[in-house]
């Protein structure tokens, strides 16, 4: 019981660090930018020298933007055909630029929110100081 206490006392504050991380900034500064490219993450923070290369983001983001626009898109494709049965070229069109712009979007912010989570739950060797 000692040492889960402990280890939950340890834990940083989780949605600061996840809004920092969805922003694509630091989870422990808030300034730094977390991603050096379009996914590529950081080793250290520029601005206060935070270690992030004990991420293991892998495939997570990539799920979990699936999982978001598919929830979003499929009922408004619906909704829309319902509503206004546009021309089948016409739908397809704007919801595959839609599509691809929401995955575009969505896919470096949760990356960041997923690194910010280990981050603050010290998962992956956040929680080692050496």
């Amino acid at each position: 019981m000692r040492d889960s206490t402990a280890a939950l006392s340890t834990d940083r504050d989780l949605w600061p660090a996840l809004r920092r991380g969805f922003s694509r900034k630091c989870p422990n500064c808030g300034s730094g930018p977390m991603l050096k490219s379009y996914l590529k993450v950081r080793d250290t923070c520029p601005v206060c020298r935070e270690d992030l290369s004990h991420h293991r983001a892998d495939d997570g983001p990539a799920y979990l933007t699936i999982l978001l626009v598919g929830h979003l898109m499929a009922p408004l494709l619906h909704i829309v055909f319902v509503q206004w049965r546009p021309e089948p070229l016409v739908l397809f069109t704007i919801f595959a630029i839609g599509t691809i712009a929401l995955s575009l979007y969505l896919l470096p912010r949760l990356k960041g929110a997923i690194v910010a989570f280990q981050w603050a739950r010290l998962m992956h060797g956040f929680g080692n100081r050496a």
